[in-house]
């Protein structure tokens, strides 16, 4: 009797973490919108993954193409990305946009240099 209930334990903790519904392969990706995104469908941006930063792209499922967020991307926006790796880039699950305060230390300073420059762009415009 006592080994049953670590074992039903065990057995429980298990299945929800299978239940989840996440591959082993998905990774955490923090990213930022490096170049206007002239194709949806794939994004240049800056990606920060375990606090390496790399120039890659992201690769949009008709379901993340239909996403709100993914259709008001604009250069700049920071996120926070599920995805597996491809050969031409990370393949996106989930998406969503978060303050660049939020992103790993790695990719502060490059969100924080875009949005200074995205202002002097656009200031002389505003009026």
């Amino acid at each position: 009797m006592r080994l049953l209930y670590p074992a039903l334990l065990t057995a429980f903790i298990v299945l929800a973490c299978v239940s989840q519904g996440h591959s082993e392969n998905e990774l955490l990706i923090f990213a930022v919108v490096s170049e206007v995104p002239k194709d949806k469908s794939r994004v240049a941006v800056k990606v920060s993954i375990n606090d390496v930063v790399s120039d890659t792209n992201l690769l949009a499922s008709e379901t993340i193409l239909n996403n709100l967020i993914w259709k008001k991307l604009e250069i700049c926006h920071a996120m926070r990305v599920e995805g597996i790796k491809t050969t031409d880039g990370y393949q996106v699950s989930t998406v969503r946009v978060i303050d660049a305060g939020m992103l790993p230390m790695s990719l502060q300073s490059f969100a924080g240099d875009c949005l200074i420059k995205k202002a002097i762009d656009v200031a002389p415009f505003v009026d």
